[in-house]
């Protein structure tokens, strides 16, 4: 029984984070409609997408290259936010971690260079 208290702090954090949560949701929702301010009309209904109603279905199928060029967006942004804490503790860390991100960034490139190669980022 004493070992489960040690996590108590952190079932009230989570209870905490959960009320404070649903609290941000729901209360602003039920502010409006006890205030009035919830009045449905057609033009608040209606769909609103870059200031003119859809004239597509939006249902239809993308390209598979957008798809592809987002995967490589979070490929390289999450190379960055590798970098960017090594950088700071590398003469901390020494030359074994300095010769681990140089092993990181060069298949990183190979990545890079093969999906040039292949035409992945080119846009029609």
């Amino acid at each position: 029984m004493i070992d489960l208290l040690q996590y108590l702090p952190i079932l009230l954090f989570l209870g905490v984070a959960l009320a404070l949560s649903c609290a941000f949701v729901f209360l602003p929702m039920l502010v409006s409609r006890l205030t009035g301010a919830h009045k449905p009309t057609p033009e608040k209904l209606t769909e609103y997408e870059c200031g003119f109603p859809a004239f597509e279905d939006s249902r239809s199928q993308f390209d598979v290259r957008f798809y592809l060029v987002a995967i490589l967006f979070i490929i390289f942004d999450l190379e960055a936010a590798f970098l960017y804490p090594w950088a700071v503790s590398v003469f901390h860390l020494g030359w074994a971690a300095w010769l681990a991100m140089m092993i990181f960034i060069a298949e990183l490139a190979l990545g890079l260079a093969y999906a040039w190669k292949k035409g992945a980022l080119d846009w029609e």
